[in-house]
């Protein structure tokens, strides 16, 4: 498994089973820890030559883009949620 630590901003949109980019390798997310902003990938012997993220080392900055799936489930929860309050 691959370790990776976000800004707390970012970790409502990783969710386990998801998909996350990590420098434009589409990857599928493992594990989600809400509490120590961490997420969890695994890499398969062939992806692992194909890629640049198993040449990273600790504490390299990485390019991440998150789930648009979680981004607009995000917003309409936020939506609903508001909307629901207002009653």
């Amino acid at each position: 498994f691959y370790k990776i630590q976000l800004e707390s901003a970012l970790m409502p949109y990783v969710v386990p089973k998801g998909f996350i980019a990590i420098d434009g390798t589409s990857l599928t997310v493992c594990e989600v820890d809400m509490a120590a902003n961490t997420f969890t990938f695994m890499l398969v012997e062939y992806t692992q030559k194909k890629i640049i993220v198993p040449a990273k080392l600790k504490g390299d900055k990485v390019n991440i883009e998150v789930d648009v799936l979680g981004k607009y489930s995000h917003t309409a929860v936020q939506a609903f949620t508001q909307r629901i309050e207002a009653l």
